[in-house]
């Protein structure tokens, strides 16, 4: 349900009744997000006390150190150097969390408010006022991602590529979180380095350029060069990360909860969880390391796709170093593919990408999860180049074998198997009833249906919706959403939409004719 329904009244409707209606409506909203609103502030009040006694605690564990000074003065030194470095984050994360509260509230204030002002809005205005409050408040949360990081640009960047989930504007407002991120400072990158590989950064690099080549919300990308001669690019964790993600994450979870009433109805439980657990799994660059290790081994075969070979040795839970790999954005050569009227490139590059994601969950049963623009190049031969393995995702077996039993049912057009499977697998509605979800698969899976339906010339290339036709269609998903929501979702699904809903705004962008059965059908041929 959302806030913006537009219910449509009869032209011989009891005036008293509509107004009765909107004030049983407004009571409801109010009551719901003022729930959600003293839950935030619940939160981050206990996240500034907690802070404030980490901090209390580090200085209570200094005083013992100091205290055995003379029994151990090499190790005592380490470690109450240790401790200074973790204190002098302290007062930084007290004024970052209350500053970020601060917005989150505003938010969930301004949606309260709504609840009220809406009941004195003609239903014609209401649309447009709601808007305004989005647009309004997508600006809010923008500037609290981009000036604090943390766990707000990452959920941001999600946010960003879940239009069936977010308002519009809060869509076109998140978008350039896929890209920007404050840079740490060279210090305290060097600081890190050093650190973790217990050398010295000339030690280890011959040369290594200070200005980042990218900064996300958990760590930050500088080129640098080995000893050897070999170009390599070097992943190093924000300071103090660990922590601001789990406050960051406290907060968050009782945000989207206060925008439940504005959102279409779904399990936003385990979508909520789903991305802590991926957001906090990003936090181990070693696992990261092993996933790069294991999904380049599998994809090497593919010659059109590479992921960067890791330097395994120069690895830790907070440095990832790997081979340097040329190339350029994969958005910024579509667009100048798009701009000469080369579709033919296009459609390759996007069937190269369609082929790589078919044969990591298909084929491997893992894949990289996160795949937003700036975590995909383009190499001058056009070859395709996957960075970023923080998110993963590892499928059971059970749950790989699942989607390519739903994607053969799908196009043999078997919709009880369809059903059956997306039970199975943990899928529930309200009423425990499929239709919804099967109108979801449908539209999934529609164009792709089509496409390898047809047999002959061009008759195989796909047909994007335009604007009117999405707008039709997601009207279409919700109101079925609405009268039988899906109450349930399995975690192992939740990165999985997110990838797919994310190259499918893509597709849709830059409309690639493509020959579905050359990249989809070889990998349902496989036995297992």
């Amino acid at each position: 349900m959302t806030m913006a329904n537009n219910e449509v009244m009869e032209n011989d409707t009891n005036p008293y009744e509509e107004i009765r209606m909107r004030r049983e409506r407004a009571e409801f909203d109010r009551a719901s997000i003022l729930k959600a609103a003293l839950e935030l502030l619940n939160a981050a009040i206990s996240a500034l006390e907690a802070t404030a006694w980490q901090g209390r605690e580090l200085i209570e564990e200094a005083k013992q150190r100091a205290r055995a000074f003379d029994q151990d003065k090499d190790d005592v030194i380490e470690e109450v150097t240790s401790l200074a470095t973790k204190a002098k984050y302290i007062p930084l994360r007290l004024k970052r969390m209350a500053k970020t509260a601060l917005t989150l509230s505003m938010i969930v204030g301004s949606y309260r408010l709504w609840g009220t002002r809406s009941a004195f809005i003609s239903l014609e205005k209401q649309e447009a006022a709601l808007a305004k409050l989005h647009k309004k408040n997508a600006a809010r949360f923008l500037q609290a991602s981009l000036e604090h990081g943390g766990a707000f640009l990452k959920v941001g960047q999600l946010l960003s590529s879940r239009a069936d989930l977010m308002p519009a504007p809060w869509i076109e407002a998140l978008k350039v979180l896929q890209d920007q991120a404050m840079p740490v400072p060279f210090r305290e990158v060097k600081e890190i380095i050093e650190h973790e590989l217990q050398k010295s950064i000339d030690q280890v690099f011959s040369d290594f350029i200070g200005e980042p080549i990218a900064a996300a919300s958990i760590g930050q990308v500088h080129e640098a060069r080995l000893h050897s001669g070999q170009r390599v690019a070097v992943k190093v964790q924000r300071p103090g990360i660990e922590e601001t993600i789990n406050q960051d994450m406290t907060l968050m979870k009782l945000f989207l909860n206060a925008l439940e009433p504005i959102l279409p109805p779904t399990d936003l439980e385990s979508i909520s969880e789903e991305i802590e657990r991926s957001v906090k799994n990003e936090l181990s660059f070693r696992q990261e390391c092993r996933w790069m290790q294991k999904i380049g081994l599998f994809l090497e075969a593919n010659s059109q796709v590479m992921v960067p070979k890791p330097v395994a040795h120069l690895c830790s839970d907070r440095l990832l170093v790997s081979e340097f790999v040329d190339g350029v954005k994969l958005t910024e050569r579509l667009d100048e593919l798009k701009e000469a009227n080369d579709q033919e490139t296009i459609s390759e590059l996007l069937g190269q990408l369609l082929d790589a994601y078919v044969q990591q969950v298909l084929g491997a049963g893992m894949f990289q999860a996160d795949p937003h623009p700036g975590n995909i190049l383009v190499t001058p031969d056009n070859k395709l180049v996957l960075l970023d393995f923080g998110c993963t995702m590892e499928l059971p077996e059970n749950f790989r074998l699942a989607y390519k039993r739903i994607l053969i049912s799908a196009l043999m057009g078997d919709r009880e198997s369809i059903a059956s499977s997306l039970q199975e697998l943990g899928f529930k509605t309200r009423s425990g009833n499929p239709d919804t979800l099967l109108a979801f698969t449908d539209s999934l899976l529609e164009n792709i249906k089509a496409s390898v339906s047809r047999m002959s010339g061009n008759q195989n290339d796909m047909h994007w919706p335009e604007g009117d036709e999405i707008f039709e269609e997601i009207a279409g998903l919700l109101k079925q959403a609405e009268e039988d929501p899906v109450e349930k979702l399995p975690a192992e699904f939740i990165l999985l939409a997110r990838v797919f809903s994310t190259l499918g705004g893509m597709f849709t962008h830059y409309q690639p004719q493509l020959n579905v059965q050359k990249y989809l059908l070889p990998h349902l041929q496989q036995v297992h």
